[in-house]
């Protein structure tokens, strides 16, 4: 047999993207100059993380990485699934929800559905949190056709920075295909449901973030419920703190989020810390009007989901059969226009881009690539 073709590319950019991509098409890689003018040079542990993810629910997967970490092959295998008696420490330096996505659209294509434990940070100011991905991502999986049935994220421990210890539970069906959308009316908000969290601390600080909250939406729409879950013992992980998940449902199906968790530092002199450490013991009051001026920001776009999981609908766009797929959001966002640009490169698939003024969106409609997984017998 012949050496295989890798596709070169250089930079860190887009690399949970270019992992996912290189694997669903089956197209070997070979990224260069991984961070290699920087102080700290080379991949980072939760880049490697996430090949040794992929490593456990694939088969005959091969992975290369030079001494300093800038240089990696990958070669991808075929997509397992099934149930990973192991569980995956995410590690701290990223939460699961930075592997959450990209390891459930690898896996509905997967022979054999998906049951993993995730251990690390379930919420912080980063990556959506798991509340989110629970409240918003699985609503737009059933959207394409992905089965209710055996699509599911039990949060069994909360985790946050800067020490985790947060478990969950990710279970995913399989698919033969996915479903082309006409997806472009966003409708009117109905009701905005929320949870609240803490761990090692005191449920007051919940309390407070509720209540702010409610005196920024309340007045705008009166289906509105927060719920809160505290947690303390093994439960609460190993790092105190607090945050909020808020999701707004819509007329015509569509589920808009904002979220945030703080850290509650237990150094109490704060005289040389850094902004972004300081901005980390904000007040629970300021927590919670932040994320709901978030999210009518975020409502006020026009689309049929929020800024933060436009990479996320336009994959499963291109994953779906060919046939058309059309779909609305606000202002591309700069990882939505970063995931254009790796579907064209992997799956050589443009979509057509329409400004909508009227509306003050984006209409953005293609043929899907045709995607199928060709180890489930159609019934």
């Amino acid at each position: 047999m012949g050496k295989a073709s890798y596709k070169r590319l250089k930079g860190s950019r887009s690399f949970r993207q270019r992992l996912l991509l290189a694997t669903l098409s089956s197209t070997p890689i070979l990224i260069e100059d991984i961070r290699a003018d920087e102080t700290w040079p080379g991949l980072r542990n939760h880049e490697i993380s996430l090949l040794r993810l992929f490593e456990s629910v694939c088969d005959d997967c091969h992975v290369e990485i030079n001494e300093t970490g800038t240089k990696l092959k990958y070669k991808p295998g075929t997509i397992m699934g099934g149930r990973q008696y192991r569980p995956h420490d995410c590690g701290v330096s990223r939460s699961i929800g930075y592997f959450l996505e990209p390891l459930t659209v690898l896996c509905l294509f997967a022979k054999q559905p998906l049951t993993i434990k995730l251990k690390g940070i379930t919420n912080d100011s980063k990556d959506p949190s798991v509340d989110t991905f629970k409240s918003t991502i699985l609503p737009i999986l059933k959207r394409f056709g992905v089965p209710s049935e055996g699509l599911d994220l039990k949060v069994e421990s909360r985790g946050l920075p800067p020490n985790g210890g947060g478990e969950v539970i990710l279970s995913l069906p399989i698919v033969q295909s996915l479903t082309a959308v006409n997806w472009i009316d966003e409708g009117f908000v109905k009701k905005i449901r929320g949870t609240t969290f803490s761990t090692r601390v005191s449920v007051q600080f919940e309390n407070s973030m509720i209540k702010a909250t409610r005196g920024i939406i309340n007045p705008l729409i009166s289906d509105v419920h927060i719920f809160s879950d505290h947690r303390s013992g093994p439960q609460a992980g190993n790092s105190p703190g607090y945050g909020i998940s808020l999701v707004a449902e819509t007329t015509s199906g569509c589920f808009i989020s904002a979220d945030t968790a703080v850290s509650q530092a237990r150094d109490e002199d704060t005289s040389s810390l850094a902004d972004d450490a300081k901005r980390d013991l904000m007040p629970p009051e300021d927590i919670g009007v932040g994320v709901a001026n978030a999210l009518l920001g975020e409502i006020i776009q026009c689309g049929v989901v929020d800024s933060t999981h436009q990479g996320l609908l336009f994959l499963l766009c291109a994953l779906c059969p060919q046939d058309v797929s059309k779909v609305r959001v606000g202002k591309l966002s700069q990882h939505g226009v970063e995931t254009l640009r790796n579907i064209r490169d992997f799956l050589n698939l443009t979509f057509f881009i329409k400004p909508d003024p009227d509306k003050q969106s984006v209409l953005l409609n293609c043929v899907g690539y045709g995607m199928k997984n060709l180890s489930r017998k159609v019934s």
